[in-house]
């Protein structure tokens, strides 16, 4: 499985390694993922899914309920 959030659908971004001589290399930043169990109390189950924690604040602040919905409408969360 690549490394997207599942909710936000942030991905990894390209940069550059700035040295002290100003030297430029490729790099990658990485999106900081966590794998998470949530229980969603409207349809009585529980999902697993891999979330950014800047997503897991915006679900502590929100609720999984109202997360999930605008994941689904933007497309980034399947069913």
């Amino acid at each position: 499985m690549s490394r997207v959030c599942e909710l936000t659908g942030k991905k990894a971004m390209v940069g550059n390694n700035v040295s002290h001589a100003l030297n430029r290399t490729k790099r990658k930043f990485d999106v900081n993922l966590i794998k998470k169990r949530f229980y969603i109390p409207e349809e009585d189950k529980w999902i697993t899914l891999k979330i950014s924690t800047s997503a897991l604040k915006d679900i502590n602040k929100r609720g999984i309920s109202a997360v999930l919905k605008e994941a689904r409408e933007k497309g980034f969360l399947k069913k």
